[in-house]
């Protein structure tokens, strides 16, 4: 079982980035879309692993207290699109607490470094050549009350996401 923590989206923030993925559409940018309810924020990616209860208990130990997140900008990372996030220090120390919880109890991840982003087209590609037109990022924000463990398993039309444990803000 494909396993990954995330930040799941409020409906003005899905709102925000779907409008901006349909305005690409319209401009000629093709890909693999991210699906609305696809659409997160990866906090650690850890793949294969049997014992989701384990994780959620990892998870469980860390404080996890409300953050205002705020969309920020695009980028790619090859032929991958996204959408940032502003600056947020909050975010990045509750991944680093997150991250140290999960070694400490033997749970592998993906230990790159943390890059907040929203995936919103894999395999990106555009008739008008390697940039991508943009005129206007997306603007939203939200405050994350909870983070989520997420499954992630390939169905016949692209991948499926459900979430399986959810630990909600302390404050």
């Amino acid at each position: 079982m494909r396993l990954f923590i995330a930040i799941q989206f409020e409906e003005n923030v899905l709102n925000a980035l779907t409008d901006f993925q349909d305005g690409l559409r319209s401009q000629g940018v093709t890909g693999n879309y991210t699906k609305k309810e696809n659409l997160h924020i990866t906090l650690a990616f850890i793949g294969d692993y049997g014992n989701p209860d384990e994780v959620l208990d990892a998870m469980k130990q860390v404080d996890f207290r409300s953050i205002k997140i705020g969309l920020n900008g695009v980028g790619s990372f090859g032929d991958l699109f996204w959408v940032g996030l502003a600056d947020n220090p909050q975010l990045f120390g509750y991944v680093r607490r997150l991250r140290r919880a999960l070694a400490e109890q033997g749970i592998p991840f993906d230990k790159k470094r943390f890059s907040p982003h929203i995936t919103l087209i894999r395999k990106s590609s555009y008739k008008g050549g390697k940039l991508i037109p943009v005129s206007e990022p997306p603007k939203a924000d939200m405050v994350a009350t909870g983070v989520s463990l997420m499954c992630s398993e390939r169905g016949k039309n692209g991948m499926i996401y459900t979430e399986l444990g959810r630990v909600e803000a302390s404050d």
